[in-house]
């Protein structure tokens, strides 16, 4: 469905947009099955199944896992504040070896993929992302180029050696996810490759928005308030939108779920553009925003293409749930990764301790009671515990300029495979 103007069209099988064209527009898968229902017969990911867009199942697929928070929630005053989990905890049942909520995405997107797909999948990240789709992908043995930033390549851990049909293609020291997001670009210009598509993609989406199925299948209920960090967006605009489907099966309440979106100062787009109250997004010069992405803990956080201003997006998310934007430090971030681990007895990453902080923000400022039903969105943790098995790095195969033309880059990349 296009979200600017409520067409229904079929599916072509790797749609990112409405085929008849139009205003820019996130476009929204619309199933048959109305009602939230799980499926036992289906592990993992896959237990929702039936709000996400896929063709087959994958190997090694792990579900979000919530509970009710005691620690944390003592320390700020909540009585109903739930934490949802996407990381490694097997005491909590979180069992992501990746330690990250972008296996939801992995395992969605590339479910999506017809089994004979003949191109090969490219994938641009900032770090999470690009490990959970070497990983699925490696698993699986689906081919995939990833293109990351040659400076956040300390994400690309794993236990075990990848499969030869997973290839790294780095942009050089100083670039950032937009120069990743070029060097992929130019990639796909051939036809022997395609784009996941990022945010425009339903499959990625639908894949995020199991974080809140997961609360809400604890819960009985949408909650009132929804805190996650983010750096595009996608992961709490694919929650809103699966607030919707809930909504419309009536048997969750209406959707009055407030997103708030936390960033990492000093790269603060999102939130900077919020707080402007402006469809279009906020002036960053493109060396400035380097230099900020470089700065922040929260690495993964640092996009300067989200998908803010188009129907659909960011900022209809916003305004639609009566949502609103804060931000935290890095001294914030490593306050919160020391405290939630006291408290909660588990390690997070970076980026969701800035929701934690943002969450704390809330609590003092009084935009949330201490009675609300409080989702927090914590999208990775457990590294350590995870590395603690062992691990391997993931070299790049390539470092591309992303500044060399098209031609250039299609060719190095064609001399992997």
């Amino acid at each position: 469905m296009n979200v600017a103007t409520g067409r229904v069209f079929d599916d072509r099988g790797w749609d990112l947009s409405d085929p008849q064209g139009g205003e820019p527009s996130l476009v929204r898968a619309v199933y048959a099955q109305q009602r939230f229902t799980p499926r036992d017969d289906l592990r993992g990911l896959y237990r929702y199944a039936e709000w996400m867009p896929i063709r087959r199942t994958l190997k090694n697929s792990c579900a979000p896992v919530t509970y009710k928070s005691k620690g944390l929630a003592k320390f700020l005053g909540l009585s109903n504040l739930y934490i949802t989990f996407s990381g490694w905890n097997p005491k909590l049942g979180a069992k992501m070896e990746t330690c990250s909520f972008k296996e939801t995405e992995a395992f969605s997107v590339c479910a999506r993929m017809d089994k004979k797909e003949e191109r090969v999948l490219v994938v641009q990240s900032a770090g999470n992302t690009a490990r959970a789709f070497a990983q699925v992908c490696s698993d699986n043995e689906i081919p995939v180029v990833i293109c990351i930033p040659e400076d956040n390549i300390h994400d690309l851990w794993f236990h075990k050696k990848l499969h030869r049909c997973v290839k790294v293609v780095a942009a050089p020291h100083g670039c950032d996810y937009y120069d990743a997001i070029t060097v992929g670009e130019k990639l796909a210009e051939d036809p022997r490759y395609f784009l996941e598509g990022g945010a425009k993609n339903v499959a990625r989406r639908d894949g995020m928005g199991t974080t809140l199925l997961s609360c809400v299948e604890k819960t009985g209920r949408i909650p009132d308030a929804y805190f996650q960090a983010v750096g595009s967006g996608t992961g709490a605009i694919a929650a809103w939108e699966n607030a919707e489907r809930l909504a419309a099966d009536g048997r969750f309440g209406e959707n009055k779920m407030r997103v708030y979106m936390a960033q990492n100062r000093p790269f603060t787009l999102i939130h900077d553009s919020w707080k402007a109250q402006s469809r279009a997004l906020a002036a960053l010069d493109p060396v400035e925003g380097r230099r900020a992405a470089e700065v922040i803990l929260a690495k993964v956080l640092a996009n300067r293409k989200p998908p803010y201003g188009l129907a659909g997006g960011v900022f209809d998310v916003l305004r639609a749930s009566k949502g609103d934007t804060f931000t935290c430090s890095n001294d914030d971030i490593m306050y919160w990764l020391l405290q939630f681990r006291n408290l909660e007895g588990y390690d997070l990453l970076p980026a969701p301790c800035a929701a934690v902080a943002a969450l704390s923000q809330a609590v003092a400022d009084g935009t949330v009671s201490k009675d609300e039903c409080i989702m927090l969105n914590c999208t990775g943790g457990g590294t350590l515990a995870s590395m603690a098995k062992g691990y391997v790095f993931k070299e790049p195969d390539l470092i591309l300029d992303p500044s060399k033309p098209a031609e250039e880059i299609i060719a190095a990349v064609n001399g992997l495979f």
